[in-house]
């Protein structure tokens, strides 16, 4: 045994674990970006919730992350609709007795075509799930955190939220729309021990970008990654790293600000 694990055990326990003990609800937290976060916060002892639709065997999916830390559940929940976020969370409150972290992360594509051309349904969609998803889940959130005097919210962006991209408005406009909640939400609950800020990703190699036609189709794959400068896309990984920092006490001092993790795509 090492002189430190004798002598300063609980120090070194926090050392490992920055968010145990820590209940952490995260939404579309069964693919991409929101499992590998989900992983990540399980293995620094996090308690997980994990908000998404219904899979075909919820066993198998939310195993990798059971494996990690066995406090997890799955709540189905469509993030579009007020209600279902709203029983989303007083589940996870009964179940763990509060909610500490939260990571709004559920998003899907969309119709690609120019502004002038957008179909209602497509805008809308969009919208309902990117926007006001995020928007339903704060909401309950907050109220919840409030209560404690105490929390982290965590909201995906994008780099989409910084710029524009042709053919994507609605994706764009939800994204934008996603960094001035968060910086507005951080004003308003600096004051009662509730941190807001986001993370605004580049490309990265989820299921999400093969149902919107980039890595299945490699002519197109190959234009995305150029504009990387680091010539490739992120990885779900290196997303969640972002997110264990700002869930934990290594972020205690930011509040209302949104982490560009792009591979230098804004930088050009």
């Amino acid at each position: 045994m090492a002189f430190y694990e004798g002598v300063f055990p609980l120090t070194k326990n926090r050392i490992m674990k920055k968010l145990a003990n820590r209940t952490v609800f995260i939404t579309g937290g069964l693919s991409g970006i929101g499992k590998a976060c989900a992983i990540a916060a399980a293995k620094e002892g996090a308690n997980i919730a994990v908000a998404d639709r219904k899979p075909a065997d919820e066993a198998e999916a939310m195993k990798d992350i059971k494996q990690e830390n066995n406090k997890a559940i799955f709540i189905e929940c469509d993030v579009s609709v007020f209600a279902q976020v709203e029983s989303a969370i007083e589940k996870v409150v009964n179940t763990f007795g509060r909610l500490d972290v939260a990571l709004n992360n559920a998003g899907i594509g969309g119709e690609p075509n120019k502004v002038g051309d957008m179909t209602e349904e497509g805008w809308l969609k969009v919208i309902g799930v990117n926007l006001n998803g995020v928007f339903n889940c704060m909401r309950h959130e907050l109220a919840q955190m409030a209560k404690q005097q105490s929390g982290v919210i965590v909201n995906m962006s994008s780099i989409l939220g910084r710029v524009g991209f042709a053919t994507s408005s609605h994706y764009v406009a939800a994204k934008h729309g996603v960094i001035g909640l968060t910086q507005t939400a951080a004003l308003e609950y600096a004051m009662e021990g509730i941190r807001v800020n986001a993370i605004c990703p580049g490309f990265i190699d989820t299921p999400l970008l093969a149902t919107g036609g980039i890595t299945d189709h490699e002519e197109v794959k190959q234009h995305i990654i150029g504009l990387h400068p680091m010539k490739r896309l992120g990885k779900s990984e290196e997303i969640a790293t972002g997110f264990i920092f700002l869930a934990c006490e290594d972020s205690d001092f930011m509040t209302g600000t949104a982490i560009e993790m792009d591979g230098g795509y804004l930088a050009i």
